[in-house]
């Protein structure tokens, strides 16, 4: 029996919500929506992230199997894979964009007196995006992926200009 909260509610507590309701209202987030806010949506890509979740249709089959723990794990309620899919069609991506900025810019004080020597993260620190792009097998062997097809992504150097890298997951090489 659960005697608390559960950790993906007290995870979504830091998430200002106040600031994502005034990105959602500056890009015009739920206008015309029905059933999937720019917050459950929010909702939805979080979850799909921390569970390891590898498709739209895996974070809907996860979250049908907790049905009765939605409202606890700060849902109002489920979706199917093809709302949540037509959500990232249309949604303007500059309101998530926006919370990772803002996020970012609560958290850069917390280390502003540490060098960057002193962060023991290998000196360097990456926000990665989980986007990735497919490349034809044929034509890119180096870039074996999942399911047997080829596969680059799009490393974010925090604080440095942006920089696309492609990642080789079985040689552990990059290339700028």
């Amino acid at each position: 029996m659960n005697q608390g909260k559960f950790v993906f509610s007290q995870v979504v507590e830091y998430i200002p919500r106040y600031q994502f309701d005034k990105l959602v209202k500056q890009y015009k987030g739920d206008w015309h929506t029905k059933n999937l806010s720019s917050y459950n949506h929010l909702l939805h890509l979080l979850f799909g992230q921390l569970t390891g979740c590898d498709s739209l249709r895996d974070i809907c089959l996860c979250l049908e199997a907790h049905n009765k723990m939605l409202y606890h794990l700060g849902f109002r309620k489920a979706v199917n894979h093809t709302s949540l899919s037509r959500a990232n069609e249309s949604r303007d991506y500059r309101i998530f964009e926006g919370l990772g900025l803002y996020l970012i810019d609560m958290l850069r004080p917390m280390y502003s007196n540490f060098q960057l020597s002193q962060i023991t993260i290998d000196n360097e620190i990456y926000a990665l995006d989980s986007t990735t792009i497919s490349t034809s097998i044929k034509l890119a062997t180096w870039a074996l992926g999942k399911y047997s097809k080829g596969a680059c992504q799009d490393a974010h150097p925090v604080g440095f200009e942006r920089q696309h890298t492609c990642q080789y997951p079985y040689h552990g090489r990059q290339v700028a």
